[in-house]
């Protein structure tokens, strides 16, 4: 897969705001190049709450063991939520990485290096392998966004 793929995917799913910051937006600096999706069906990036998948394209202090910084390397991210870790990876967001786990290997769904506390997996390079997987994590997680928002926005009767 490629960035592109992944972005006109998340382009497809409705209320879906797909952004890529860059110089004069107010963003950090660090973050451009990168993608963020959100469930936000007026087009305007929520004041609060976090995105639901991520690409990111490059190391972040403190999240350099994927080593994106190797040439076309890129990772996604998706908030797939604890039942999805646990059913995916077998294991408890919370418990330790089995030994060996090496978070720059490509085509693997794994703990996110740095989120993988909170229920977050991620792919480095994803390919044939892990294709269905990531656009299956994808549109739950949209999914899950979507039915956070709706419980903040829809009154109650």
């Amino acid at each position: 897969m490629t960035i592109a793929e992944i972005i006109t995917m998340l382009q497809e799913l409705d209320g879906t705001l797909v952004w890529r910051p860059g110089p004069g937006d107010g963003s950090p600096e660090i973050a451009w190049g990168d993608v963020f999706c959100y469930y936000a069906p007026d087009q305007v990036v929520p004041a609060t709450g976090q995105p639901f998948a991520t690409i990111v394209v490059k190391d972040y202090p403190g999240d350099d063991r994927s080593r994106l910084d190797r040439p076309d390397t890129f990772r996604v991210n998706v908030a797939a939520g604890r039942q999805e870790f646990i059913d995916r990876l077998g294991r408890q967001p919370r418990d330790a990485e089995p030994p060996g786990t090496d978070p720059s290997r490509s085509d693997t769904v794994m703990a996110h290096p740095v989120y993988g506390e909170l229920g977050w997996l991620a792919v480095v390079n994803p390919g044939r392998r892990t294709e269905a997987d990531v656009r299956a994590l994808i549109r739950k997680a949209h999914s899950s966004a979507r039915n956070r928002w709706q419980r903040r926005t829809v009154p109650r009767h």
